[in-house]
């Protein structure tokens, strides 16, 4: 296979290589580089492993063990190691040319603001690696979590993913799955809200019956468990509206542990207790079904099991 040429602004070329495990078992990575570059000297491959030249997925990985999964893609730079990204509130999901998927940590803006002392956030420190790469690559925001909600967010790397997801997004959006610890016991154990949601002078998000005021939001939840005067439940989204699942949760009468803002007593935690646990979409370019997942919060769960 003739290497892929990534060009890099003022510096050689990447010369990138790119595998599929086209069986229906999972390899070892080393043994899958051996049997795909058959001319490959093995002391090459363990150095590609230790200094980081292999990706399973767009992940880095230094293991020869490494599993490689059915329908996995494994790319070999031969020029350089991989950019590898640390933060300390931020981890990548998945990365491709088009789209990249974090899971935001606590107390991390999405966007920075207006503000003249302008706030570290999770676009700003992603457009930063990505320019690390090439210096001409171009990140945008395609949706937000608030400040002190934990979990995936996705950004669009190439303008025409931004222009798709931009003008598709209910339709490219199959589910996205939240995760919080209300205060005091939901009755029911599943149900939904539906409201008009406007914003006062103040930046703080209410309900409203007036027809003429706010837009409409529709927020569906199911309970996960009681205990210790809270409950843990999921919610899913019809609308992404701001603060939508915090107001609409006040709206039920159990405002969100931990949320000052619309009504909670206790923060059992000293945190917001909402995490954005699933984001699923199709592809904006190759429509291939994306679904990534991360763990309840185990602070989440101890809440309700103390």
């Amino acid at each position: 296979m003739n290497p892929k040429e990534r060009k890099t602004h003022g510096r050689q070329p990447d010369r990138v290589l790119t595998f599929h495990n086209r069986t229906d078992e999972a390899e070892k990575l080393m043994d899958f580089i051996a049997k795909m570059m058959p001319d490959a000297k093995r002391n090459d491959i363990k150095k590609w492993l230790r200094y980081g030249h292999l990706t399973i997925d767009g992940e880095v990985k230094t293991g020869f063990d490494a599993p490689v999964l059915p329908e996995s893609e494994v790319c070999l730079n031969l020029s350089r190691p991989f950019p590898v990204f640390k933060h300390q509130r931020i981890q990548i999901v998945y990365e491709d040319d088009d789209v990249l998927v974090i899971n935001k940590g606590y107390g991390l803006l999405s966007v920075g603001t207006n503000s003249k002392k302008r706030e570290e956030n999770a676009y700003d420190i992603m457009k930063n690696y990505v320019k690390s790469v090439d210096s001409r690559n171009k990140l945008w925001v395609v949706h937000r979590l608030d400040r002190h909600t934990t979990g995936l967010m996705m950004f669009a790397k190439s303008e025409k993913a931004h222009d798709v997801l931009r003008h598709n997004w209910n339709n490219i959006i199959l589910e996205r799955l939240y995760v919080a610890v209300l205060e005091g016991y939901l009755e029911e154990d599943k149900g939904y809200v539906k409201s008009r949601l406007a914003e006062n002078s103040q930046y703080v998000v209410y309900s409203t019956d007036n027809p003429d005021e706010g837009r409409i939001a529709v927020t569906h939840y199911e309970v996960l468990g009681r205990g210790n005067g809270y409950t843990l439940a999921h919610f899913s989204l019809d609308t992404g509206r701001k603060n939508q699942i915090r107001v609409h949760s006040a709206d039920l009468g159990h405002p969100i542990a931990g949320d000052r803002k619309y009504g909670a007593q206790t923060s059992p935690i000293n945190r917001l207790c909402l995490h954005a646990q699933t984001l699923r979409f199709a592809h904006p370019i190759t429509r291939k079904d994306m679904n990534f997942q991360t763990p309840i919060p185990r602070e989440f769960s101890k809440i309700i099991r103390r």
